[in-house]
């Protein structure tokens, strides 16, 4: 059976790319005008080949773009890729806290029939 994702794969491959540490710390850096991938590489004890594989899953999610000054390569965040991920756990939020909301008011003790109709004192 296929399902229709209505546009969830681009939320799959901002999770996807979010769901690592090093990527998460990546998107943290890049902001304002930018980083270059030498200068992001060298905050990771990792080779420049994998940093520009991270920069690469982080920009096929539309998490950061690049372009070009000079001879560097500046990565810059998307802002609007985190507010999409934002939106969509949003969403979720107010479907379980929704449902949450109706079972609790489904498995609430009935009020006793004198809550109801409390009874009159003696009359004096």
């Amino acid at each position: 059976m296929v399902v229709d994702d209505g546009g969830a794969g681009s939320l799959d491959r901002i999770f996807h790319a979010l769901a690592d540490p090093t990527r998460r710390d990546m998107v943290r850096r890049c902001v304002d005008d930018g980083l270059s991938v030498s200068r992001l590489a060298a905050a990771y004890p990792m080779s420049f080949a994998a940093v520009q594989k991270h920069v690469a899953v982080l920009e096929r999610a539309g998490l950061v773009s690049k372009r070009r000054r000079g001879r560097e390569q500046l990565v810059r965040t998307e802002p609007d890729a985190l507010a999409r991920a934002r939106q969509a756990l949003d969403d979720l939020e107010a479907l379980w806290r929704g449902r949450v909301e109706r079972m609790s008011g489904l498995l609430a003790p009935e009020p006793r029939a004198e809550e109801h109709h409390p009874k009159e004192g003696p009359k004096p």
